[in-house]
């Protein structure tokens, strides 16, 4: 996914939080600054429960601008500001969000994505080098014996479909594109086993062109935050796309993965350690106690190894750990 310029930090007063007139403090790099930027109420649920004064979490071709009318009542103008506020508020907590597969090229990133569907990130990343030692280029991929591949691929799950996939777009780049991964959306999908989703992390993380990932994550939160209420991801997509200019569609979706991943938790969100709890509808569906909820907290933010074996220096100088091959341990 390609990386916009961050967002110019402001300074000014936070207005009420979701139930309450409490603010919640966001953290980087494992402390908590003094001052906040404005941002509009959001919508308030029912019998939410006031946000925590200080919910700090430590570090340790694109859709079409349709334009939907905001749920839960709130004006279009205000959405607007409120999903860009909490994107600036993430892009503060996680300064170095990137995307959590390895990766050195656009072929290796398009592989690892169609492996990633159905399992982790780590789990791909524990399998890939193996593949990719193997089969370093689309044309030897092509040729690859199917019981061998699905030997390999046997930990990522599914592996017979998956294995057909990587091998039948593997076929299809050497005898299409030269054995290139092309760098147009219209071409990208009609690979084997790529889909929007997967064709926009490759577009936007190897080829610089914005993108936004509709995964089960980038889901369940931009519900969660009413940014909309469409459940296809096709028209999630085209609903959040309108929400933000164009050059900041990559770097949004890793900010809104990482907050799913480490934080937003699908059956128990860390809520009393949630950076945008003021800016949040759903507050209080989680745990709401900062200890208890910092306890939840995944990845680096709970002090544990993230899900790639070679992460990015700015990761590791965050404070975060690369993840432990396969078998180790």
């Amino acid at each position: 996914m390609e990386e916009a310029p961050p967002e110019r930090k402001g300074s000014a007063k936070a207005r009420k939080a979701p139930a309450g007139k409490a603010t919640a403090g966001k953290a980087t790099a494992g402390k908590v600054p003094a001052g906040k930027a404005s941002a509009e109420k959001a919508p308030v649920p029912e019998k939410a429960a006031a946000a925590p004064r200080k919910a700090g979490a430590a570090v340790g071709g694109g859709p079409a601008r349709t334009v939907a009318k905001p749920p839960g009542g709130e004006s279009r103008t205000a959405l607007v500001r409120r999903a860009r506020r909490i994107n600036r508020e993430l892009a503060e907590v996680f300064p170095y969000a990137h995307p959590e597969l390895d990766f050195e090229n656009p072929f290796q990133l398009l592989v690892a994505t169609v492996l990633s569907a159905q399992t982790t990130d780590l789990r791909v990343n524990q399998t890939t080098p193996a593949l990719f030692a193997k089969y370093p280029t689309p044309e030897d991929l092509a040729a690859a014996d199917p019981e061998e591949v699905e030997a390999i691929l046997r930990p990522c799950g599914f592996f017979r479909a998956k294995t057909r996939s990587v091998i039948g777009l593997s076929k299809a780049l050497a005898e299409d594109f030269g054995g290139e991964v092309p760098g147009r959306l219209e071409d990208l999908v009609k690979l084997p086993g790529v889909g929007r989703k997967t064709a926009f992390v490759v577009l936007g993380n190897a080829f610089g062109r914005p993108g936004i990932t509709v995964d089960t994550h980038f889901q369940r939160l931009v519900r969660r935050w009413r940014w909309t209420g469409e459940t296809d991801p096709d028209k999630i997509e085209a609903a959040v796309g309108a929400l933000f200019p164009k050059s900041d569609w990559t770097d949004l979706s890793h900010h809104v993965i990482w907050h799913g991943r480490r934080i937003c938790h699908a059956r128990k969100p860390a809520c009393g350690a949630c950076p945008i709890a003021p800016l949040c509808p759903a507050y209080g569906e989680g745990e709401t106690d900062p200890e208890k909820a910092k306890k939840l907290l995944k990845y680096e933010k709970g002090g544990f190894p993230g899900q790639r074996l070679k992460p990015p220096q700015a990761y590791l100088d965050a404070g975060g750990r690369p993840a432990p091959p396969l078998g180790a341990g």
